[in-house]
């Protein structure tokens, strides 16, 4: 199963953990998505773009009509939607222009702790 983690850290430690990959050549704890505070992750992440990436898990690439129609939903908000997600890396495009959510599975990682 090929599991992406969305996760909030700070851009500066983002740095920190691409440097390390690419002093070693390994990426560390798999793919992930990261955020620079929750807030900007549930910005990103809507209810409605939830259900969105929950109906492309592991679909592959689809246009924005047949997305549309899994979710019950119009064309207009659906790309909308597709457009925000591909804009923070959360989908891609394939080779043939359809959008992608390669992905079987989704894990949130962040931690709230007192000021």
């Amino acid at each position: 199963m090929k599991t992406v983690t969305l996760e909030v850290r700070a851009p500066e430690d983002s740095l920190a953990g691409f440097v390390q990959a690419w002093k070693t050549g390994k990426a560390q704890g798999g793919d992930r998505i990261a955020f620079a505070n929750p807030e900007l992750l549930w910005k990103v992440l809507t209810a409605k773009r939830w259900e969105l990436l929950k109906a492309m898990c592991a679909a592959g690439p689809m246009t924005v009509r047949e997305a549309a129609r899994r979710v019950g939903r119009d064309v207009k908000g659906v790309h909308g939607d597709m457009t925000a997600l591909f804009e923070a890396g959360v989908l891609t495009r394939s080779p043939g222009g359809q959008l992608e959510f390669p992905y079987d599975a989704v894990k949130v990682e962040f931690l709230l702790q007192a000021a």
